[in-house]
């Protein structure tokens, strides 16, 4: 992947997550992320999933903060998110990447699971896209691309797959919006 393509889609990111819209990344902002996907979602703010994306957001940020030189607690510039998030990426590779983001995707997962199989199927797909803000007509395209083993459901292991493809440049399906 071209270095200003990768640079777009964490720039993308950044102001995703920068819920407030104030230039930085603090950790109101992961919580405003997981609130807002709770929400979307229609679950109880109070329920072990929406605790469990909440505490997975918020080890986010603190894995973030750490690499960016960021004291606990403070704010994350856009040049700091881009270096510390190239690094991530780039420079430590995908083990790295998983054990970033596997918590957030697990958590993602348990809070649509609604039959509770451990797995994601169509119609909880399609609940997680438009949770995330991507709009359901194509989460039927969506869903076919990033079941790659075609059994009709989503693994934790295909949708981390999926996030980290996308990230590194390999596939164009977001999942986290």
């Amino acid at each position: 992947m071209s270095t200003a393509v990768a640079n777009d889609r964490l720039v993308k990111r950044f102001e995703k997550w920068d819920t407030d819209g104030n230039g930085v990344l603090e950790a109101s902002d992961f919580q405003g992320e997981a609130a807002r996907i709770a929400q979307n979602l229609g679950k109880n703010a109070d329920s072990p999933e929406v605790q469990e994306l909440h505490s997975a957001f918020q080890g986010l940020y603190q894995h973030l903060a750490q690499k960016a030189g960021v004291t606990a607690g403070g704010a994350i510039s856009r040049e700091q998110f881009l270096a510390a998030t190239g690094e991530l990426l780039f420079k430590e590779g995908e083990a790295s990447f998983n054990r970033a983001l596997s918590p957030i995707v697990k958590a993602l997962v348990r809070l649509c699971d609604d039959n509770h199989d451990g797995e994601i199927d169509a119609r909880e797909f399609q609940a997680w896209l438009s949770a995330v803000g991507v709009p359901a007509s194509q989460a039927g395209e969506i869903f076919q691309t990033v079941d790659r083993n075609g059994d009709g459901r989503l693994s934790e292991d295909e949708l981390l797959q999926t996030v980290r493809d996308f990230h590194f440049g390999r596939l164009e399906v977001e999942l986290l919006g």
